[in-house]
């Protein structure tokens, strides 16, 4: 691919523009307005980029596809937000029981709907949606399997007792589920992260296993794998060293999710090409930990400047929330689109993405 820059100082031109980016987007709203209405609106239309961005491939709808940059990236916008708008509304119709501004309830749904959408598009390589012969049909049935997954695990799991006597809690809104909601949803995305922490060591040690490397039996091991260790390592940060959950969360598994993001997506890699094995596995690891915790400290230096000072910590933790928030909804988002929708455009100069075609039999099945 032609690019007026190269990898790694395109990855890190690009991220920085879209952190830049981020921060003036944010400091437009208010501090209830951006941890309310923006957020969930931003994280609404998560899963459908990463549909399109990691299932899709930038490939479909063809007619998007074929289009120049940056036609094609706009028009994948307005697919993703026509797409985030009926998610919107649907959640906060029934999870949501249609109060506004979006209560805890729906917020947290949606935050572990991006978990379930990456499980299902990265872990699980689309399976058994990758069968279908049409990409389009495919996707979308991966993004409503996403939901319903979500949805049962939400009402099974997640239990809001500890909130009653708040102004947001309604009994009628409480799942009443088996386990504290803040704890499953910290749960979750620290599985997210030891999901990334594999994809930096290319899937190993699972790839020594050639009996593992086909779904769905890939996606089993990997996904269980994933919440053993991440229910370990929280279980270590929050009972072990008494950290609470939002603090962990901020601490641990976002900064090396969005350090992840940068290292595997932005830089595609690049840091860490010429070595090999698990050597390779535990720098790039290492450097997403660096990364993202470095990139954490900063934001939360620089949030007085945006939005103002915030409390930090036990009853509300807003400057943790403000900081998950501006990490995870609105420059995570970012990145997806400004790499998978608009290819680093203008950056690197327009290239054709690959055409549509029928998955093949004999591969479908393996991980993505």
């Amino acid at each position: 691919m032609p690019a007026r820059l190269r990898q790694p100082l395109l990855g890190v031109v690009a991220t920085t523009a879209v952190i830049l980016a981020a921060l003036v987007f944010i400091s437009f709203f208010s501090w209830p307005t951006f941890g309310g209405w923006v957020s969930f609106a931003l994280m609404c239309a998560i899963p459908v980029s990463i549909v399109i961005g990691v299932f899709w491939r930038g490939a479909v709808p063809a007619s998007i596809a074929a289009r120049p940059q940056p036609v094609r990236g706009l028009l994948f916008l307005v697919l993703t937000a026509a797409v985030a708008a009926v998610i919107a509304v649907v959640h906060l119709a029934t999870i949501g029981g249609g109060v506004t501004p979006p209560v805890p309830m729906v917020i947290q749904a949606i935050i572990t709907s991006v978990v379930a959408t990456f499980f299902l598009a990265i872990v699980w390589g689309g399976w058994p949606w990758s069968l279908v012969r049409t990409r389009l049909v495919g996707g979308f049935g991966l993004l409503v399997t996403a939901y319903v997954v979500n949805a049962v695990l939400f009402y099974v799991l997640f239990d809001y007792g500890f909130a009653k006597g708040a102004p947001f809690y309604q009994p009628s809104l409480d799942p009443g589920g088996l386990f504290n909601a803040w704890d499953m949803t910290v749960l979750a995305v620290t599985a997210l992260a030891v999901m990334f922490l594999f994809l930096h060591f290319d899937l190993w040690p699972l790839t020594r296993f050639g009996a593992v490397m086909r779904q769905p039996v890939l996606g089993i091991v990997w996904t269980l794998a994933s919440v053993v260790i991440g229910g370990a390592l929280f279980w270590v940060g929050t009972r072990g060293l008494g950290m609470d959950a939002p603090v962990f969360l901020v601490r641990v598994p976002i900064p090396f999710i969005f350090g992840s993001v940068i290292l595997l997506n932005m830089l595609q890699g690049s840091l860490f090409g010429s070595l090999r094995g698990p050597v390779k596995g535990l720098a790039s690891a290492a450097a997403a930990a660096l990364v993202g915790s470095v990139l954490a400290l900063a934001y939360a230096a620089v949030m007085p400047l945006v939005t103002g000072d915030l409390p930090s910590g036990a009853p509300g933790f807003d400057a943790e929330l403000w900081l998950a928030n501006a990490l995870l909804a609105v420059t995570f988002p970012a990145m997806a689109w400004a790499g998978d929708f608009f290819g680093l455009w203008p950056l690197v100069r327009d290239t054709a993405p690959e055409p549509e075609r029928a998955p093949d039999p004999a591969v479908a099945d393996r991980a993505a």
